[in-house]
């Protein structure tokens, strides 16, 4: 059960797994944001939660990832790192910026997300890594620690190349609320969280323009983060 300095927006479930957990991603990927002031999250351990950012997602010809239309502005996203240095996203505009939520003790989806940015970074030419930064928040305002996190990033190849952001439960509930970001502590397991599993894919002039599933291949990044940033 969630203690009370916590979130609670969504039951959790059994978790997928395997082609099913793959499948049902995919299909709430392509429902996400479809109705009006409604999004469809995927969460690890959970069933899908209503938020209210309001756009539709499509598959396009322009993005490798899933097209808002019409982008949204990113809400605001103001922490500090897990090395206590402050963090705001305002300050990579003229640069594509990548987006997700994680938990440093997840034992799948997190660790497959971060592998995968981390390819998608390594297939890139160095002049493309410079036009992008990843940003991850944390989920896990317990269990994530500056210790934790570097360890998570160490153990990903992914020191220096992702800011990791960390803050208390009041302080990040508010950051999950503006992106419509579901995250509630499992009640049989109290290290796994349940939480969204999707990338978010943010323009130079600040805007959300795609989205991914956790399924999106390395190969989705490497093509959409020219276009982000040069939009």
């Amino acid at each position: 059960m969630a203690t009370d300095s916590e979130p609670t927006s969504a039951a959790s479930s059994p978790e997928p797994s395997g082609s099913a957990f793959r499948r049902r991603d995919l299909l709430l990927a392509l429902v996400f944001l479809v109705v009006v002031g409604a999004l469809a999250v995927v969460l690890i351990h959970g069933r899908p939660a209503p938020t209210a950012l309001g756009a539709s997602s499509v598959r396009t010809s322009s993005y490798a990832g899933y097209e808002l239309n019409p982008a949204k502005p990113a809400p605001p996203l103001s922490l500090k790192s897990y090395l206590g240095v402050p963090v705001n996203i305002a300050d990579y505009r003229g640069k594509a910026v990548l987006v997700t939520f994680l938990y440093t003790h997840c034992p799948n989806v997190c660790p497959i997300i971060t592998s995968k940015l981390h390819s998608a970074l390594v297939a890139m030419p160095a002049s493309e890594r410079r036009e992008v930064e990843i940003i991850a928040v944390s989920v896990d305002p317990r269990g994530d620690t500056p210790a934790s996190v570097a360890q998570f990033l160490a153990a990903h190849e992914m020191t220096g190349r992702m800011q990791y952001l960390l803050g208390s439960a009041s302080v990040l509930a508010r950051v999950w609320s503006a992106w419509g970001v579901g995250s509630r502590r499992d009640t049989g397991n109290p290290e796994l969280v349940a939480h969204t599993a999707l990338v978010y894919g943010i323009t130079a002039h600040g805007r959300i323009r795609t989205i991914y599933s956790s399924s999106f291949a390395p190969s989705d990044i490497v093509r959409d983060v020219p276009r982000l940033a040069a939009s």
